[in-house]
């Protein structure tokens, strides 16, 4: 079902594919709103009652991790068409399952795919198309009655869907976690176990990372938040890739913000997975309720 999904992206024509896209979009943020009521105050608890139920009643279909839309351009060099482009981010999440299985999990259907979009070059061509669909079991964390976060252990592929020489694949076994450490403060972390089957991108480790940390911190009124997040490159070093994001929500009971990220590093897009990026964008973003999953 996955290779069947990924497929009928790759075949639509532009047009068809963008209005797709943005049709997707759409039922993304209507989702979203529905469920976008958060913790108000900083010192509101969380019951893991409250909490099981909401799982088990929420809809099916929802979000997985933030959906944007921005631009702009490469920071330290002139700023030319070929380097200010726009990156989108489509982000769903389909539960599998109506209630809990063995060991309090869910079993979801992820699917994440992020787009760079030279919209000021001739034809406006989008340049780098990255699938990353999977599937996992998803755990929320609860100690002494209150919720504090969530695992999530997930088999991934993410392709860019082209052949020859401009090909780049990989599959991952990931290991997450998003903790609360109180309502303005969340750490994440992610590990995976790769499988580089892509012949172009055997060394996509030295570039894309081995894991990934980060830390998500929030306004007393939740209006405000900011987030780092620095995965390592393969070796001994200092080496990260870096994210730094800004969102300031729009309207005071909705899940729409607007957005600024900032990127250093390598490994943003799989096409150019070794060239080194850094980006600064500013957009609308679409989060999920609670905390963002990265």
């Amino acid at each position: 079902m996955l290779n069947f999904a990924v497929a009928s992206f790759i075949d639509m024509s532009c047009e068809r594919y963008i209005k797709v896209l943005l049709a997707v979009l759409a039922i993304v943020c209507c989702a979203g709103s529905a469920t976008a009521q958060i913790v108000a105050n900083q010192r509101e608890t969380i019951n893991a009652d409250s909490l099981r139920r909401d799982f088990d009643n929420q809809p099916y279909f929802g979000l997985y991790k933030d959906n944007y839309f921005i631009f702009g351009p490469a920071i330290g060099q002139k700023i030319t068409k070929e380097n200010t482009n726009i990156k989108f981010q489509i982000s769903i999440a389909q539960r599998l399952t109506r209630s809990t299985l063995p060991l309090g999990t869910y079993l979801y259907l992820f699917y994440t795919q992020k787009v760079f979009w030279n919209v000021l070059e001739n034809s406006m061509p989008m340049t780098d198309l990255n699938f990353n669909p999977g599937i996992g079991l998803a755990k929320p964390l609860f100690v002494k009655n209150r919720f504090i976060g969530k695992v999530i252990l997930c088999l991934e592929h993410e392709s860019n869907g082209r052949d020859g020489d401009a090909s780049r694949s990989w599959n991952k076994i990931s290991l997450g976690a998003n903790i609360l450490i109180d309502p303005m403060l969340m750490v994440h972390g992610k590990v995976w176990i790769p499988i580089v089957d892509g012949q172009n991108n055997r060394d996509i480790l030295d570039y894309s990372g081995i894991y990934q940390v980060g830390l998500q911190a929030f306004s007393s009124n939740r209006r405000f938040n900011c987030s780092v997040t620095l995965t390592k490159r393969r070796g001994w070093n200092l080496n990260y890739n870096t994210v730094v994001e800004f969102a300031y929500r729009l309207w005071k009971r909705d899940n729409q913000f607007l957005f600024m990220q900032y990127y250093n590093g390598f490994g943003e897009g799989l096409l150019e997975y070794n060239k080194f990026h850094s980006q600064l964008r500013v957009g609308i973003v679409i989060k999920p309720r609670l905390f963002s999953d990265f």
